[in-house]
């Protein structure tokens, strides 16, 4: 671990700044902008205040009192670690049960969930486990085991705190899908959403807090956007006609909320597929009266496995239905107004962005002006109000794949590739590139900023900048 000596003057008013929390995925409320600037121009000279070295692991790290909190594995063993903050000297380690190895996509990680915090307790999901929930010092509190799951990419949920809830979205392809609330204190379950229609997705919930009733949790989903009581799990609205498999956190602004969805579709030829009884008339080549691989699209053929999701060989009606539904969703940038009651899809959505904007990576929204990257640093500014894109351009020293989400702090956004090329860019509709900095390490996990300073981790380090 590499770390600088701070004056004493400097451990005081870092002292001061412990309030300052990052406490889940992209910090308040998913939204990935700090209240406090940090350093413009990351350098390893000039302001890293330490290094850490990290097992593999893809989750990102949240910032809570005095301590950093992310996960990872090694050796086949998930862990959860917890890192001072001041010096990055990791104080402890905790492994959790793992009974199964998940089938995963080969850029997942059996760590990839980012923890959440309520500011002195620490969740975290594996998806080869479920949920466990540690104490400051790394005594275990709870454990609820969840699953298993079925999705071929593998689980990358992850947790988030409201109030005296912990909530989380186990959307996968069992036809058990759920919206899930637990009492954070003591594990118990409060109240479970049935989400049985959707599949698998990898999105974060987040909190819209109405002014004249309860908090609802907005929350992403198989071609749909939908809003849920956080008191109750009931479903308040829903729109629909978006993408299949939702990856971005949704933001909010006062009258809307706003989310990226990426993914096949549509396909030219998604009015020619058939209802399922027809397509076993037309396609049952052996006469069984079912619907196999060989029998699939030839040009389809390739992604069967996409939608079998029992995996018998062939596509019963539910699976050849989301095939159709999946073949005639269209990608994109939404902008959905906020309130309203039950299906809201032909009255609230207000515009739609629909080009590819990115895939895993979660858009930015700040001060109006939306920012999504895409592979090949690809850098895209949208008017908030009207979604007119303003600017698409490159980021020249940063185009790699992106699979970080970007994060904010004092009018400038941070970038980082899948090379770790980290790049600041100044806000505005026409923003502008400050500096990149070349980390060479390989990098999917999110950065954080906390209390001026920005967290960075790579494949191998966890790096600290701050002035």
């Amino acid at each position: 671990m590499l770390h600088r000596s701070l004056p004493f003057a400097a451990l005081i008013f870092a002292a001061g700044l412990q309030a300052e929390s990052w406490l889940r995925f992209r910090g308040p409320n998913g939204t990935g902008v700090a209240q406090r600037k940090t350093v413009e121009k990351p350098s390893l000279e000039d302001n890293l205040l330490w290094k850490t070295p990290l097992p593999p692991g893809h989750s990102s790290p949240i910032v809570a009192a005095d301590k950093i909190y992310l996960t990872a594995v090694e050796q086949e063993r998930l862990y959860t670690l917890a890192l001072d903050r001041e010096t990055g000297r990791i104080l402890w380690r905790r492994e959790a049960p793992r009974p199964r190895r998940s089938t995963m996509h080969e850029q997942n990680s059996p760590a990839s969930g980012t923890p959440a915090g309520d500011g002195e307790n620490v969740y975290v999901f594996f998806g080869d486990y479920g949920l466990l929930a540690y104490g400051p010092d790394g005594g275990e509190r709870w454990r609820v085991p969840l699953g298993p799951f079925v999705n071929i990419r593998g689980m990358a949920a992850s947790p988030i705190v409201v109030g005296d809830k912990l909530i989380v979205t186990l959307d996968d392809d069992s036809g058990h899908s759920a919206l899930l609330a637990l009492d954070s204190a003591s594990g118990r379950e409060i109240w479970r959403a049935d989400r049985a229609e959707f599949r698998k997705s990898f999105s974060i919930p987040a909190v819209y807090r109405t002014e004249n009733g309860p908090a609802q949790l907005l929350v992403p989903g198989s071609f749909s956007l939908s809003s849920y009581s956080l008191e109750t799990g009931a479903e308040v609205w829903r729109a629909g006609g978006f993408c299949w498999q939702p990856k971005a956190v949704p933001m909010l602004d006062a009258a809307r909320v706003y989310f990226n969805c990426q993914g096949a579709g549509p396909d030219a030829n998604a009015g020619q597929y058939p209802e399922h009884a027809d397509a076993i008339e037309r396609f049952d080549g052996n006469g069984d009266g079912l619907l196999s691989e060989a029998e699939f699209y030839a040009r389809r053929r390739s992604k069967f496995f996409e939608y079998d999701f029992n995996r018998n060989g062939h596509l019963e009606k539910d699976e050849w239905d989301f095939f159709r539904a999946r073949m005639a969703t269209r990608p994109g940038v939404f902008a959905v107004r906020l309130g309203g009651k039950g299906d809201v899809s032909a009255t609230h959505v207000e515009w739609v962005v629909e080009r590819p904007m990115g895939n895993v990576p979660s858009p930015l929204l700040y001060d109006g002006v939306i920012y999504s990257i895409r592979n090949a640093g690809i850098l895209s500014s949208i008017d908030a109000a009207s979604g007119k894109i303003v600017k698409q351009g490159r980021l020249p020293e940063a185009m790699g794949a992106y699979y970080a989400s970007p994060v904010a702090a004092g009018g400038r956004i941070y970038f980082l590739d899948l090379d770790g090329a980290l790049t600041v860019v100044r806000v505005g509709a026409q923003w502008e590139v400050v500096h990149t900095l070349q980390l060479n390490e390989g990098a999917k996990a999110t950065p954080a900023i906390a209390g001026g300073r920005l967290y960075v981790r790579t494949r191998k380090n966890l790096y600290c900048f701050g002035e």
